[in-house]
């Protein structure tokens, strides 16, 4: 279990506690929860926060107890299956681990997030599944293996070629020329809050920075790219959208409802929890694509 690790409180916080960390794995986040049931998820700081003073020496305690479920023989174990049924595959390297690099998929992704102990390499751009989860990963490897070969830039490249000017390339290319202008039907008596972060029915989260007051095509028009008003009982008008910043979605209080009928109707309404989540995740994920960018044009020291 060193793996695990804590971080306090400062002192002077609002409220006492700490935060607890660890690797996931979905039945360890299980047995947390139900040792800590007021423990919150902070997903600023990708940890637990345990409330009250002996939130640390709690946490410690449950460490030692959960060491209990750990199988102390889990990686010989596995290393022996792997020795007399291998997965051999491109995408699968052995070392200290089984290191995974393949492109990108969002199935690939799922797949080996529900892997316990598997974790993301930022650096070396792979994931890392020790050894006493091998027998995980051989049960989903099909699955992986199979996405990974459907992302490779040659396949995608033989799709892209098949479906060229075909009606389903001409419809995305009309979808993302429309998104490319940055508007959004929206009826005129229930307008949203500029410049707070929104949930919509086409572009997820985005930020309304200002009504035009121009009446929208035709409803029956706008069918193939709005849902909510080719069918709703006004005539709608254009709001101008950017994407949020993650400081803005951090800052946003998600709704305490999901959304009902009347909220999908007019197009907007306000984020759930499950939706800022995503949507921190991809600003995330986007700021540091933009932070390695900017530091590779950054020229040598010296130079």
């Amino acid at each position: 279990m060193e793996d695990f690790k804590r971080r306090r409180v400062n002192k002077g916080a609002e409220t006492p506690g700490a935060f607890a960390a660890f690797p996931y794995d979905r039945m360890a986040v299980e047995r947390f929860r139900q040792a800590f049931p007021r423990a919150r998820w902070n997903d600023e700081r990708r940890s637990w926060f345990i409330p009250g003073k002996t939130g640390a020496r709690r946490f410690d305690r449950w460490l030692a107890h959960e060491a209990e479920f750990v199988d102390r023989y889990g990686d010989l174990k596995g290393r022996d299956a792997y020795a007399f049924d291998p997965i051999m595959s491109p995408y699968l390297e052995v070392g200290e681990d089984l290191q995974i690099r393949t492109p990108y998929s969002k199935t690939i992704v799922e797949q080996l997030r529900a892997i316990p102990w598997a974790r993301w390499d930022e650096d070396l751009r792979l994931w890392h599944v020790p050894f006493s989860s091998y027998e995980e990963l051989r049960r989903r490897w099909h699955e992986i293996e199979a996405a990974a070969r459907r992302n490779e830039p040659e396949e995608r490249r033989r799709r892209r070629e098949a479906k060229r000017n075909s009606e389903e390339q001409k419809a995305a290319r009309l979808r993302s020329a429309e998104r490319k202008r940055r508007r959004y039907p929206l009826p005129p008596g229930e307008l949203p809050p500029l410049g707070r972060p929104v949930a919509t029915a086409r572009y997820g989260i985005v930020v309304f920075t200002h009504i035009t007051g121009e009446l929208a095509e035709q409803p029956a028009a706008l069918a193939d790219f709005y849902s909510h008003a080719a069918h709703a009982g006004f005539d709608p008008i254009w709001g101008i959208w950017r994407s949020p910043t993650l400081s803005e979605l951090v800052a946003t209080w998600p709704a305490r409802h999901e959304p009902g009928l009347a909220e999908y109707g007019r197009g907007w309404w306000q984020p759930t929890l499950a939706e800022l989540r995503t949507a921190r995740r991809n600003a995330r994920s986007m700021e540091r694509r933009k932070e390695r960018r900017e530091l590779g044009r950054v020229p040598p020291v010296g130079r």
